[in-house]
């Protein structure tokens, strides 16, 4: 079968020189029963791909069955994929087969691969290299002939320097790895695919397709698509519904686009990849720590100095107190005097606030003290009470997974 073939019979649109290597390697590997690794960013058709190796494969007419691993608790995944056996664990009122049962003789996609718990990796290994695997509570060995194939959206090979991912798996399951460009790296396929999608809500909503003029279809093109395929689709699909013209300019192109200055709110840390994510979410915390503790000790070298030297008081009188305060709290001043530490009433304004050394000692003994898990759930219940318990919207804002949060809720007691 022809790549073109494949194209129209899998519904994907688009020429760019990335995928088509990318559905080559999919349809060459498909024959045969190699455990495949699909690397992609999040909306760019993993799933898809692991369609098209099933469908071209000698187990096409066995099951299918695609798993999220991120979306099973951490706590029942091994009976989803494993099964358990009767009372196992509590709620285990009959026993259950699990996918790895059920799916023999044919394929099982395991998207989100990167956020399976590490006891169930190990589990998974055993099934990758001898077939075998055993039920939850059970001690009986079983067989099951099941070909693998693996989606992430995340870099494996960190995940495993940083303890995330076992090595000896992600080898294992990178066999034939597929790596899926995004959107951004495929330019010439976006007009085409907006196109598309334009057309098929036409149809679908009784309407006459929208159209872009140059300028818009520029700002098209070169917006980053951080949601690749699926926000492409998306926006054709609020503009098909909404708007009020069929020839769309760039004013009102930029109007259902997304403000892109809304995604970098989070810090990152230097030298960290922005497409990647933090190995811990801790290491925000510390990153904030440290560039605090950095700031507090300039300014009290500072102050040592002025002590030294009276005659860089002066100079020290051009800090500002909104650019200090932008400094440490990222916000403008509220030009509040009260919120200035009154000099004592027998200095004068220019003369420095001498601060004594017990003063210092103290406030050193108070910094040590910070305590990072306290401050961890000081942003989580900060997070959770601004985005009224929506624990979807809060991740978001703390920059971790969902799973993740649920996690932290359940480690730190915390009801949200």
């Amino acid at each position: 079968m022809d790549l073109q073939s494949i194209k129209n019979r899998f519904n994907i649109i688009g020429n760019a020189p990335a995928l088509n290597h990318a559905l080559n390697t999919a349809v060459q590997v498909a024959a045969t029963d190699l455990t495949v690794l699909i690397v992609g960013e999040s909306g760019v058709g993993k799933e898809v791909f692991s369609q098209i190796i099933h469908a071209l494969s000698a187990r096409k007419h066995n099951p299918f069955i695609a798993v999220n691993c991120g979306a099973i608790p951490e706590g029942t995944i091994d009976s989803e994929l494993f099964g358990h056996e009767k009372g196992s664990f509590t709620g285990a009122v009959d026993s259950r087969k699990g996918y790895f049962e059920t799916v023999s003789g044919g394929t099982i996609f395991l998207d989100e691969i990167g956020e399976m718990p590490i006891g169930t990796q190990a589990r998974l290994l055993r099934v990758l290299e001898t077939g075998e695997f055993i039920r939850v509570g059970s001690s009986k060995v079983q067989k099951t002939d099941v070909r693998v194939i693996a989606a992430t959206n995340r870099e494996l090979l960190e995940f495993t320097q940083k303890g995330r991912f076992r090595e000896d798996l992600y080898y294992r399951l990178s066999t034939v790895p597929i790596r899926v460009p995004s959107l951004r790296d495929r330019k010439e396929d976006v007009s085409l695919l907006f196109r598309k999608f334009v057309v098929d809500f036409a149809e679908r909503y009784k309407t006459t397709p929208v159209q872009l003029d140059e300028e818009a279809k520029a700002i098209l093109i070169n917006h980053p698509w951080q949601g690749n395929v699926r926000e492409l689709k998306n926006i054709a699909e609020q503009i098909s519904v909404l708007s009020n013209t069929n020839l769309i300019n760039a004013s009102t192109l930029q109007g259902f686009l997304p403000d892109q200055s809304k995604f970098s709110r989070m810090p990152v840390l230097a030298g960290q990849n922005q497409g990647g994510e933090f190995a811990n979410e801790r290491e925000i915390l510390y990153k904030l720590f440290f560039d605090m503790k950095k700031d507090v000790t300039e300014l009290k070298k500072m102050f040592v100095e002025i002590l030294q030297n009276p005659s860089l008081a002066g100079a020290a009188a051009n800090f500002t107190r909104e650019s200090i305060l932008q400094d440490f709290t990222g916000h403008e001043a509220d030009h509040n005097p009260q919120h200035f530490i009154a000099p004592p009433s027998n200095t004068t304004a220019a003369q420095p606030v001498l601060l004594q050394d017990n003063d210092m000692h103290q406030h050193e003994e108070i910094e040590e003290s910070l305590n990072i898990i306290d401050k961890e759930k000081e942003l989580i219940l900060k997070a959770l009470k601004k985005h009224k318990g929506k624990r979807r919207d809060a991740s978001l804002d703390l920059g971790i997974s969902e799973r993740t949060l649920y996690r932290k809720l359940k480690e730190y007691d915390i009801e949200d």
